[in-house]
């Protein structure tokens, strides 16, 4: 009688939560407070603690590049880094920018619009997520990355001279946010028709 095949690494009885991208996700989680403390120190204004919140905020904006990477090459797609990696970004996101709104720096109806976003779409994975699991789209991807560098040059201690560019980079930022949220809300409106379908039909 031949053996059982094993279960070869990467398939689903052989993925762990607790694997190597779902660590670096979380690691960006735990970096959140002390990207805080250090933009917040002296009141903002202090260059030196400006870089290191700008080293920090990269840090942690890089993991959520090598997290879905390192999930994908080596088998470790789970449901939770799959929920857990755009609440990561969302949580870094959004410290960043009511910080720098706090601050003075950035108007808050950015922060709020960017907020509202990020909150709503979060809130419709896990309206969907008994239906099916919505993935980081592309063009989420791409936002993600413009929110990424504006907030970085944000935080960067630059001189006054440069704030067209910051405007710039940021206006195309939450343009590409406020698109990428109504293309998130189709999706799920999609994925939640697709379902009912199937439920009448079987």
């Amino acid at each position: 009688m031949t053996p059982p095949d094993r279960p070869r690494r990467g398939q689903a009885d052989d993925i762990t939560v607790w694997n190597v991208a779902n660590l670096l996700t979380m690691s960006r989680l735990a970096m959140v407070p002390v990207f805080l403390v250090a933009l917040l120190a002296d009141g903002g204004t202090d260059p030196f603690w400006r870089m290191i919140a700008a080293a920090v905020f990269v840090i942690a904006s890089l993991t959520d590049r090598f997290d879905g990477d390192l999930a994908r090459k080596w088998g470790q797609v789970t449901d939770f880094g799959k929920v857990a990696d755009p609440i990561a970004d969302k949580a870094l996101t959004g410290a960043a920018l009511v910080g720098l709104s706090a601050l003075g720096e950035l108007p808050w109806w950015v922060t709020v619009l960017i907020a509202v976003r990020e909150l709503g779409v979060t809130a419709l994975r896990f309206w969907v997520l008994r239906h099916g699991v919505i993935p980081a789209s592309r063009g989420g991807k791409v936002k993600t990355f413009a929110q990424a560098v504006a907030i970085g040059l944000y935080v960067l201690p630059l001189p006054v001279a440069v704030d067209p560019v910051l405007w710039a980079v940021m206006g195309i930022a939450v343009v590409l946010t406020v698109l990428t949220g109504v293309d998130y809300v189709v999706r799920a409106l999609r994925l939640r028709a697709t379902a009912r379908r199937i439920v009448v039909t079987s």
